[in-house]
């Protein structure tokens, strides 16, 4: 069974032209787990955190997940792709060479909820051509248990639910879920695989382990199961895992390669306005 190894309070963080978030992974205390880069929190009911914006900035080397709870985020890029994901959303964006996008929430009643994770790519994959996966709400199969458990299958399997992401690198699992109060959840997990759970609702409990509480990530240690319940409260959290990749990395904000050379190269591209090929 996995155990936890660690347990990270967010950080706040001001990102893009604005942005107030709340950073678990990409900070000094948990740089990198193996193949995730960076995950933010930006859920706030004030318009004055989020509005701002990310205005169009560049990525390369890397996969941005957007997941959205309450409200709306438009974006659009410079290859000509235009939308907008809403509650229950859900887009996983691969940069691959390169794109340059921005990304707008949208001042709306009850504020903005949702997360963002970048996860990296394989040595072979940082120059595929970038590609979107956009994902309704209604395209996200929902597992509902006896005892009231209800779980989100975002990528990945659970039993014989597969989630609507496809053809990941990192053979991930991003899984939304809902536990009732004094309720026990247990599933199995790759043996291997990179995990945490983020709470974002109530608390949790780990066999041996204080509680986790809202807002807080728990760094799980290797194993092939994993078994918590929710405390008095019901808790929500997301679950998440995926394929070390064991490569060097070399990062630089939004690009993240293997060598230092290959960052030059990017910033080189990014000051003759080679970035994005014509």
């Amino acid at each position: 069974m996995r155990k936890i190894e660690q347990v990270i309070t967010p950080e706040p963080v001001v990102e893009g032209a604005g942005v107030r978030l709340k950073r678990s992974i990409g900070t000094k205390r948990l740089n990198y787990l193996d193949p995730f880069l960076l995950f933010d929190d930006f859920t706030s009911p004030n318009p004055a955190d989020y509005v701002a914006g990310f205005p169009l900035h560049p990525h390369r080397g890397i996969e941005t997940v957007t997941y959205i709870l309450r409200g709306e985020v438009r974006h659009k890029d410079t290859l000509g792709n235009s939308g907008s994901i809403g509650a229950g959303d859900l887009q996983w964006m691969t940069a691959g060479r390169g794109i340059l996008h921005e990304e707008m929430p949208q001042d709306g009643p009850g504020g903005i909820a949702g997360f963002q994770l970048w996860v990296n790519l394989p040595a072979k994959l940082k120059m595929t051509p970038p590609r979107y996966q956009d994902v309704r709400s209604g395209q996200i199969p929902v597992i509902r248990k006896e005892n009231g458990t209800e779980i989100r299958v975002i990528t990945g399997c659970v039993g014989k639910t597969t989630g609507p992401v496809k053809g990941i690198a990192a053979d991930p699992v991003y899984l939304d879920v809902l536990v009732p109060a004094g309720g026990s959840f247990a599933l199995p997990v790759e043996k291997g695989h990179s995990a945490f759970v983020y709470v974002f609702e109530g608390e949790v409990l780990f066999p041996g382990a204080e509680p986790v509480r809202a807002p807080a990530l728990a760094v799980l240690g290797d194993g092939d199961r994993v078994e918590m319940k929710a405390g008095g409260k019901p808790a929500r959290f997301l679950l998440v895992s995926g394929k070390p990749l064991g490569e060097p990395i070399a990062r630089y904000g939004p690009f993240v390669m293997n060598t230092r050379e290959e960052i030059e190269q990017t910033l080189k591209e990014i000051r003759e306005g080679t970035f994005i090929p014509s």
